[in-house]
């Protein structure tokens, strides 16, 4: 009798030890371990089964072709904060939209995009936006929350944005093309932007401007190498890594090593043949690389034996008793991943809690909907990343706030930053109800390039 509540003690047993502070990595290594050793104890886990953890966990990292890429990613990311690429182009966008309403923050968004490879860990980009863009923000007279709102937006944008971390392991969990996974949220990112451009203009018309913003710099050649050294090389550099992936010309491997070996170049480019600085970079990519694939081979150990003892028949088991229909039950796993986005982070739902409801998604149904099995794939996905976006932006628990407090200067507010939010939840919320109503909003791109290309 035992056996059959063993997978939910385990996951009892993991919500508990989130909540104690320890390490993710080490509270899912160490559930998973402990309860196979039950299990051999009360002999329905047999001791040669252990030995397919080490498998596992060569398995996880070994065989896949995206996860070398992510290192890569991370570094790419990293060095674009360390050289000062980040602030420089933050500079350049804000002299080249001069007056108009709102450039602080339409500079600030596209920023966020700029940063998409470190996206997934929200606090680095987060934090590198507040420092680079809040004070001057709050120079130029933009009330806090306004800079506060643009900010938080800029630093989850990049979630959904190519390259971006989590789309590699969305790709790999939902078992979907990274070309695939990575051109399905770009209209809704695009129909974003241009909702969260629109409001701040209206926002800043009213704003008094200082006599100095928008001044130019130079003319003629000097501006035309600036624009070139602050925009063209770092925007050039994120393009050419996302077009490679998804035209299909190298592998993602191949890409992100370029991506990561150009990122080196600016660093110098920018801070002169500075090896501590370089240093500096790796370290900080080690530091992140090492804090990402430690959660990743954890979670395999604890599916390994989660799944051993029945665990996949949870959530199926679950829904059936609800008796919800296939939207009934889409909306509430997005629900539960919501909720789940306020207390851990993406890595933890990604590969924990989505492979635990994987089954129940699979059991799903919208063939004739979306089009095809595949596109519903997609489309779930898409639906899940803006749900994560969603929930790492709505207070009062999400992760995004509580880094750009901890990174803003102490005249802002808690308070500040929560109305600064709210309205852009809002119409974030509106796109997910959008993109449920109308699945081609993900998966036209998608089919249109794939068919171009094949």
């Amino acid at each position: 009798m035992l056996v059959d509540y063993l997978p939910h003690l385990m996951l009892l047993t993991l919500v508990c030890l989130l909540f104690s502070g320890f390490p993710v990595g080490s509270i899912l290594a160490g559930v998973g371990v402990g309860f196979a050793l039950i299990g051999v104890i009360i002999g329905e886990f047999p001791i040669p089964t252990l030995f397919l953890i080490p498998y596992k966990i060569y398995g996880t990292i070994g065989e896949s072709l995206i996860y070398p890429a992510v290192p890569m990613l991370l570094f790419m990311g990293v060095a674009l904060e360390k050289s000062g690429a980040a602030r420089e182009l933050l500079l350049c966008l804000q002299r080249v939209f001069g007056r108009v309403p709102g450039s602080m923050c339409i500079s600030v968004l596209l920023i966020g995009l700029l940063l998409a490879p470190t996206a997934g860990v929200i606090g680095a980009s987060v934090a590198t936006i507040t420092m680079a863009a809040m004070p001057t923000m709050l120079s130029q007279n933009y009330r806090p929350e306004i800079a506060s709102g643009a900010i938080a937006a800029a630093g989850t944008l990049g979630v959904i944005a190519p390259p971006a971390i989590m789309l590699f392991f969305l790709s790999d969990v939902l078992e979907l093309t990274i070309a695939s996974m990575f051109l399905a949220p770009i209209t809704p990112l695009l129909f974003l932007f241009v909702l969260f451009i629109a409001y701040f203009v209206v926002m800043d018309v009213f704003r008094k401007r200082p006599e100095h913003e928008g001044t130019q710099i130079g003319n003629g050649h000097s501006l035309l190498v600036y624009f070139i050294r602050s925009f063209v090389l770092p925007v050039g550099l994120v393009v050419l890594v996302l077009g490679s992936i998804i035209a299909g010309w190298v592998s993602p491997t191949e890409s992100a090593a370029v991506g990561a070996g150009g990122s080196a170049l600016l660093i110098f480019l920018y801070r002169g043949f500075d090896l501590a600085l370089l240093r500096d970079a790796l370290y900080r990519t080690a530091i992140i690389t090492g804090m990402v694939f430690f959660v990743v081979l954890s979670a395999g150990i604890f599916s390994l034996v989660f799944r051993y003892f029945g665990g996949d028949d949870i959530a199926v088991g679950l829904f059936e008793t609800l008796g919800l229909g296939d939207f009934g039950v889409l909306v509430v796993v997005l629900t539960i991943l919501f909720v789940l986005g306020f207390f851990i982070d993406w890595i933890e739902i990604t590969l924990v809690s989505l492979p635990i409801l994987l089954p129940a998604i699979a059991a799903l149904d919208f063939s004739d909907y979306v089009g095809s099995a595949y596109l519903t794939k997609l489309w779930i996905g898409a639906l899940i990343a803006l749900v994560l976006q969603t929930s790492f932006l709505t207070p009062p628990f999400g992760f995004a706030l509580f880094f750009l407090k901890g990174s803003a200067p102490p005249e802002v507010r808690m308070i500040d930053i929560y109305k600064g939010v709210v309205p852009l939840v809002i119409i974030q919320v509106v796109m997910i109800a959008t993109v449920l109503l109308f699945p081609a909003i993900v998966t036209a791109i998608p089919i249109e390039v794939l068919d171009l290309l094949n």
